[in-house]
């Protein structure tokens, strides 16, 4: 669904008070990354790009994130974590259950405060079907990179297109993006606008006309269970 651009302004808006303790900073060996914290029935999932999760060295542990204050410290590494990301290089995702997450939080005398992308506004192949071939609204949720070092909440208002049997955002986005969730809209049974997670933003290709293909979150539930 293509939204005006004052309604997209509000919806990005509202992402960011609902979900902004959702998105994590992944600094890796190369270009960061954005994951996020997906809620899930089966057990809460931390989902990222496959290419962010190959090269992943620490989550940032961003203030708001954390209680209480001052003392999570700045980054966890993911060395002193035994389990490991479940890759699906097919798809170009990667999924980190999120139990040994909390566990090595409690270890250090802190928890999480987060605010898991509910599994329940994840897109379905029917919303999918439904875009047809024109433009949608496509908000990207994300952590940028300042020229400082330090990874601000983004929100980027986009447009998304049918590739094929993909998803693609139109647009190159910034360093750092790549990992993050990409959000739209969906009319309910009422004709009402709700807010669905259209998936995982990918890294551009050449293939993507320099913008970014989705690994769309039907197929990411689908390929990475939470159990």
């Amino acid at each position: 669904m293509l939204l005006e651009p004052d309604a997209e302004d509000e919806v990005a808006y509202e992402l960011c008070q609902l979900l902004g303790r959702a998105i994590l900073p992944v600094d890796t060996a190369g270009d960061p990354g954005t994951a996020f914290f997906l809620g899930h029935p089966a057990g809460d999932l931390l989902l990222t790009a496959d290419v962010v999760a190959g090269r992943a060295q620490r989550l940032g542990l961003r203030p708001s994130v954390t209680e209480p204050a001052g003392v999570a410290g700045v980054s966890l590494p993911l060395a002193d974590l035994s389990a490991g990301w479940r890759r699906d290089a097919r798809l170009g995702v990667a999924a980190l259950p999120t139990g040994e997450l909390h566990g090595y939080a409690a270890g250090q005398g802190w928890r999480w405060r987060v605010q898991p992308v509910p599994a329940a506004v994840a897109v379905t192949a029917d919303d999918l079907a439904a875009f047809g071939i024109g433009p949608v609204t496509a908000i990207v949720l994300a952590l940028g990179l300042g020229g400082d070092g330090s990874r601000p909440l983004e929100v980027a208002v986009e447009r998304a297109v049918r590739d094929g049997d993909r998803l693609r955002v139109t647009a190159a986005l910034p360093t750092g993006y790549v990992g993050a969730p990409v959000f739209g809209v969906r009319p309910d049974a009422a004709g009402e606008i709700g807010l669905c997670c259209l998936g995982v933003l990918l890294p551009g290709d050449d293939a993507s006309g320099g913008g970014h293909p989705v690994a769309t979150l039907d197929r990411v539930l689908a390929a990475l269970p939470a159990s």
